[in-house]
């Protein structure tokens, strides 16, 4: 038996795309020689750790934004040689400080390292603008501690092809030892049923009856909510009959989340239903018309390949990093991450005719089970790991 530890900030679903990513990878190999335990820096008490099938040590809480736990590093000394792979998922936190000074100490030539960045080195987060601090913060921390474990480690896991060239773009002395292409398979999502429609229709009664456009995502400035709201409601002016627009997910109660709701307040037709789970969740995936996605940096997209999957076509920005496999395989319309492209985005869907968008619907399923599926990318994780 292998046994792989993997180690993350948090397993809360509303932190990202990273917890999904780890839930899923382990629920790939469920059935092989490998057993997977979790070290998170989440309270014990969380509600969402109770669903958890595997193994967690929870450490608690850390402190600061950098996520500083006292407990970590000792933990890691004591245990770290029981696992014969260890996968650090994301970086820039005190975990990535933690796993090295430990596996210099207890575990190098003893279990295999991997670091699995999920986005975390693409030159988005170096060259937005409203992250200059945080960029430079980024270079000091690069050069004192995230380097040395990336360029240490056994190798780098990365999501799609494109993640990894951009992986180049971001810092200077990046050197590491190899860089593997794993891919992240989306589980398949549970048969249509008409609960689902219930479910979805209880949270959001106004959509009965309707078309709509589906946004499920974090309301964040990275997602491009902004875009997708004031590039609806020019098109809405020229469009009587336009789909509604359902922007669905956590952080209506931020500052830009009030903001997006005061940006939509002329019309009645953007709807914002909160966080989707479970059958509601599938109930919007699967009566919307189309997903759309406007992100100015999106790592893999977990919320695209979930649409593709109930055969929705995607509507996204060029700067999803599966864009390229998505538009050559028709199953989703791509435009430039700006407003005019996000207007170009509904335009076009729009004056598409029934048996055109219809193909698009095919095509979004078969790009799913040809890239995005488990079994596709479970037969690749495993090879790696094993």
């Amino acid at each position: 038996m292998i046994k792989v530890l993997h180690i993350l900030p948090s397993l809360d679903p509303k932190a990202g795309g990273v917890s999904q990513a780890v839930r899923s990878v382990i629920r790939y190999s469920a059935d092989t020689a490998l057993s997977h335990e979790v070290l998170c820096l989440d309270d014990t008490k969380e509600e969402y750790l109770k669903d958890c099938d595997f193994v967690v040590y929870a450490m608690g809480r850390g402190k600061t934004a950098w996520n500083y736990n006292p407990r970590l590093l000792p933990w890691l000394l004591s245990h770290l040689a029981n696992y014969n792979r260890i996968i650090v998922h994301g970086l820039w936190q005190y975990q990535t400080l933690a796993v090295y000074q430990a596996y210099r100490a207890v575990a190098n030539g003893i279990a295999k390292l991997y670091i699995m960045p999920h986005g975390m080195l693409d030159p988005y987060f170096q060259r937005a603008k409203d992250r200059k601090i945080k960029a430079i913060r980024n270079i000091v921390f690069w050069n004192l501690i995230e380097r040395k474990l990336v360029n240490n480690a056994d190798a780098l896991l990365f999501t799609c092809d494109v993640e990894k060239e951009r992986a180049h773009e971001s810092f200077i002395r990046y050197n590491p030892k190899e860089e593997i292409v794993s891919g992240l398979g989306v589980e398949r999502p549970p048969l249509f049923e008409k609960s689902m429609t219930t479910a979805f229709h209880s949270r959001c009664p106004e959509v009965e009856n309707q078309r709509y456009f589906l946004f499920l995502g974090r309301i964040h400035p990275k997602k491009g909510v902004d875009l997708l709201i004031r590039s609806y409601i020019k098109l809405r002016s020229s469009e009587q009959d336009l789909p509604l627009l359902i922007i669905a997910g956590p952080g209506l109660e931020s500052q830009y989340g009030r903001k997006m709701k005061q940006l939509a307040s002329e019309t009645k037709d953007i709807l914002f239903p909160g966080m989707l789970d479970g059958q509601s969740k599938w109930g919007a995936f699967y009566g919307c018309e189309a997903f759309i996605l406007p992100s100015h940096q999106e790592n893999f997209g977990i919320a695209v390949a979930e649409a593709l999957a109930c055969s929705k076509p995607v509507l996204i920005s060029d700067q999803i990093n599966i864009c390229k496999e998505i538009e050559r395989d028709g199953a989703g319309i791509v435009a430039s991450n700006t407003l005019a492209g996000t207007y170009d985005l509904l335009r076009k869907w729009e004056h598409l005719n029934v048996p055109e968008k219809q193909e698009y619907a095919l095509n979004a399923k078969l790009c799913y089970e040809s890239r995005y599926s488990e079994s596709i990318t479970r037969k690749i994780i495993i090879g790696i790991i094993k």
